[in-house]
Parts: structure tokens; C-alpha cells; sequence
């Protein structure tokens, strides 16, 4: 066990999939794992460890920002042997032709700071994906009729922004949607030479200012919960 999670040594998979929200990620392996199991419940953050096609394969929350996650995403690869660690989420769309309901795969995780500034000091470090999930989850999303986009997507440290001029060049350089925690967890699976994935529904846009209605989110989701599941073990 660990300070923040309950689960006895065996009980997470090498497998992580990562939703921020505790109850996605219940709804996420009622629906998809055989005999889920919860392995954590400290603190309300929900973990299930079921099989899925005969795999074992843990769904784990991480919460919502850069720092909530590196907990939990430290304490799964150090404590629990996580090798391979997807994060399941949603974005926000920066560019024109980046759709509502659209499917992000982030090759790259540019962010202006993260937990882990601390170690890396003066260094810009490039956080980036692992490219044989990358390849793999493009390829699952492409066989499912999914609209996929790959390329770089920034990480936030704030949710409530208020930097324009920031957000502008943002869309300047071409980065596909925001969202809050795949650069520190990029930055950690290249620490300790784990696989990292960011597979995000695009739930809302920065320049039409449209959203997926709450009612058609859990739907959208589960195409990308199964893109993920995909990539993991293909």
C-alpha cells in the first residue's frame, strides 16, 4: 500500500488506464473490463483491475491537473510495476479543423511548467508519447471510422486561463487541443522508462466555442476508452 492508494501488491496491472475523473474510470471498467474488480477507493479516487480479450489491465483515476496526477502516477509505476500508462481524457480544440467529438492523439505535451521542474531545472525537456502506442492507437482509431488528429497538444496548469495572447500562439504553432496532465506523465514514463499515451476526446472548442452536450460525452468516450485498450496490447 501507499499514502494513496489501498491495493495489495499484485492487484494493479502492468497495464494503466487513466481517466482524471474517478467515476469515469468506474464507468470505464464496468463497461469494458470482465470481472473489474476495486482495488482503491482513497481519498473517492476510484481504481478497477479487471481483464480485458484476456488481458489484465487496471483503470485508474488520476484527477484533474499535472499534480494530482504525478502522485498517482509515481506511486503505480514505483510501487505497483505500471509499465505501460494511457491517459483517457478529454480536450479542448485549438484548431479550426479539430472537431467536437474528434479523437486526439498527442505525440508531443508542451506545458509552461510541470511537477517535475523541480528535477529538470533550466532543462526544456520535450515530453513525448511512446511511438509504438502512438502507431498502434492510430491505426485502432482508423479501424473504427474515428476522426483522429495526431500531433501536439499543450498541458495547462490553470483551468480558468487567462492568457489570449498565450492561447494565440498556441494556436499559431499548431497545437491541436489543451488539456491538463499528459505532459507530466510523459515526463515520467521517460524517467523510468515506461510507455505513455494521451488518447483525448475533444469535448469543447476554444475557437467555435462549442460543446459535446453532457448527455452524448459517455458515448464519444467509449470509442476512445477502446482506441486505447487497442494500442495497449496490440
Amino acid at each position: 500500500m501507499t499514502p494513496h492508494i489501498r491495493a495489495e501488491k499484485g492487484q494493479i496491472a502492468e497495464t494503466v488506464l487513466m481517466p482524471g475523473d474517478p467515476l469515469r474510470a468506474k464507468w470505464a471498467a464496468e463497461t469494458f473490463l470482465d470481472a473489474p474488480e476495486l482495488v482503491n477507493d482513497v481519498r473517492g479516487m476510484l481504481g478497477f483491475t479487471g481483464t480485458w480479450r484476456g488481458n489484465r489491465v487496471t483503470i485508474h483515476g488520476s484527477g484533474m491537473g499535472m499534480p494530482s496526477l504525478s502522485i498517482y502516477a509515481n506511486e503505480l509505476i514505483t510501487q505497483y510495476g505500471a509499465r505501460t500508462l494511457i491517459r483517457i481524457g478529454s480536450a479542448g480544440a485549438m484548431q479550426e479543423n479539430v472537431g467536437i467529438r474528434d479523437v486526439i492523439l498527442a505525440m508531443t505535451a508542451t506545458t509552461m511548467s510541470t511537477p517535475s521542474r523541480g528535477i529538470l531545472r533550466e532543462l526544456n525537456f520535450a515530453p513525448c508519447a511512446d511511438w509504438g502506442l502512438l502507431s498502434a492507437a492510430h491505426a485502432a482509431a482508423g479501424a473504427k471510422g474515428s476522426r483522429v488528429h495526431v500531433g501536439g497538444i499543450y498541458s495547462s496548469d490553470v483551468f480558468y486561463d487567462e492568457r489570449p495572447d498565450l492561447n494565440e500562439q498556441l494556436v499559431r504553432h499548431g497545437i491541436l487541443g489543451v488539456e491538463m496532465e499528459a505532459a507530466e506523465l510523459y515526463i515520467l514514463a521517460a524517467r523510468h522508462g515506461c510507455r505513455a499515451l494521451a488518447v483525448l476526446t475533444v469535448s469543447d472548442h476554444l475557437l467555435t466555442h462549442e460543446a459535446l452536450p453532457a448527455s452524448e460525452r459517455q458515448s464519444s468516450f467509449g470509442d476512445m476508452v477502446e482506441i486505447a485498450l487497442e494500442s495497449a496490447f496490440a
